[in-house]
């Protein structure tokens, strides 16, 4: 066996495939959707599950079955083990590519790190989860294009403690919404050891290239350094050491209704005040009061799969999100009616992107006029979205114990899911500085004391 640091071991490598001729060579091109992530960090998750099992039962039980569900999945799911093609000369457009043969390498790990620590929701050190999230892997020059992973999993036991399911996607492949599906078929797959529960009650993704916007795609294309895809390309990478810390933070129900109330009360006409809204606009309040920017950004994502013209099917293999984006001065966000104020501009400027027919795709701010003044700019951009019900996938064993999203390490990002307790509940996580965080904990905390 070999050892990776002095707190992992590596139990297997392993490279899996869909099953042999089950799935014919297929390349699917990029839309804009997709190449706006061209250039973007991958996607980290960590799933930890209580599974209190000896190394001898985690090989022969969790092994077989995780390599074996998986493999089938990827007959659905066959992108996943294929590859990003890039072609630095602009010949093409990038596509993903599947080739019989291609594979996802698994690794399965046996680590001492504290599981218990790990899966906790108080602030931790950042760096100990990147032992547990594996590379996608190297890029490779191929003749006229470059060869990029797509993705990978690390699968690690904490003995008689749990496992933990760590995966790195390129964001090039999938949103969350793909993503989901993805999970639910494997995870479907592994409770059952068939396929069949999946097929009667999946859905099988559409791999038909349904968003054609083909101006959109050259302006996007124009947009990105393809000629920076070369022999020297490599993906960007979680490194330590690092002085940032996580840590996972519970709005209650009852809690998100007070919110609601305190907004319909002070702006009645406000057309759009849902509980994601005004979670949004309390997280956005308290984190503004750990900086000192002049002006801050909050970007929203929006799923346009059912909002383009015409609407695209649910299921659609690929990346389908646009960004509502807002501006505030700091001022404005932590003044004494800062919450009312920031739920105020987020329901008016997500009600007019959603109503507007072309509002989706009107950029009416571009990503290079955010810091055309000079300002100092916050940016904050939110991963998840509570219609995604993360805690509901069940290997067989449970329901998750803890989710955690490594890649807000890459950023300045929260993330927004539906409660483990509840899925009505929201799980807010968040990676910031130590000093920041304390600043966080101590605001966010203050906001809840007249409800507790």
């Amino acid at each position: 066996m070999a050892s990776l640091n002095p707190i992992l071991t590596v139990v297997e490598q392993s490279q899996v495939s869909p099953p042999p001729a089950t799935v014919p060579d297929t390349s699917l091109p990029l839309t804009f959707f997709d190449i706006l992530f061209l250039l973007r960090p991958p996607i980290h998750f960590l799933f930890f599950y209580d599974l209190p099992l000896s190394k001898p039962q985690f090989t022969e039980t969790i092994v077989p079955n995780l390599k074996h569900s998986l493999s089938i999945t990827l007959q659905h799911f066959f992108p996943y083990a294929g590859n990003l093609i890039v072609f630095p000369n602009r010949t093409r457009k990038p596509e993903i590519r599947y080739v019989e043969g291609d594979s996802v390498k698994v690794t399965f790990v046996e680590c001492n790190l504290d599981f218990h620590d790990l899966t906790g929701y108080h602030p931790r050190n950042c760096d100990k989860f990147y032992h547990l999230i594996p590379l996608l892997g190297d890029c490779s020059k191929i003749s006229d294009f470059v060869k990029i992973p797509v993705f990978s999993l690390q699968v690690t036991i904490f003995p008689n403690c749990g496992i933990s399911i760590g995966m790195s996607i390129h964001h090039s492949l999938v949103d969350a919404s793909t993503q989901f599906s993805f999970l639910k078929a494997w995870t479907s797959i592994a409770r059952c050891g068939t396929d069949e529960s999946f097929l009667a009650n999946g859905t099988l993704p559409v791999y038909e290239r349904l968003v054609k916007y083909p101006e959109r795609d050259e302006m996007f294309l124009n947009r990105t350094k393809l000629e920076t895809f070369n022999e020297d390309y490599q993906l960007p990478r979680l490194s330590g050491p690092t002085d940032k810390v996580r840590a996972t933070f519970v709005l209650k129900r009852d809690f998100i209704n007070q919110l609601k109330k305190r907004v319909s009360t002070k702006l009645p006409t406000l057309p759009y005040a849902s509980s994601f809204t005004v979670a949004c606009a309390y997280i956005w309040c308290c984190l503004a009061q750990t900086r000192n920017d002049e002006r801050q950004v909050f970007i929203i994502p929006i799923d346009c799969r059912t909002r383009l013209d015409p609407p695209i099917q649910a299921a659609y293999f690929g990346n389908s999100i646009a960004g509502c984006i807002l501006i505030a001065k700091t001022t404005v966000l932590t003044g004494k009616e800062g919450f009312i104020a920031t739920a105020k501009l987020m329901g008016e400027n997500l009600n007019e992107l959603l109503t507007d027919k072309d509002g989706i795709l009107k950029e009416k701010v571009g990503w290079e006029d955010l810091f055309s003044d000079g300002v100092p700019t916050s940016m904050i951009s939110i991963a998840g979205t509570p219609k995604l019900k993360l805690y509901d996938l069940d290997f067989g064993w449970g329901k998750p114990k803890k989710l955690e999203r490594i890649s807000l390490d890459y950023g300045a990002s929260i993330s927004i899911d539906a409660g483990k307790e509840s899925d009505q509940d929201l799980e807010i996580g968040v990676c910031l500085t130590a000093t920041q965080m304390r600043a966080f904990v101590r605001i966010f905390n203050l906001g809840l004391e007249p409800y507790i």
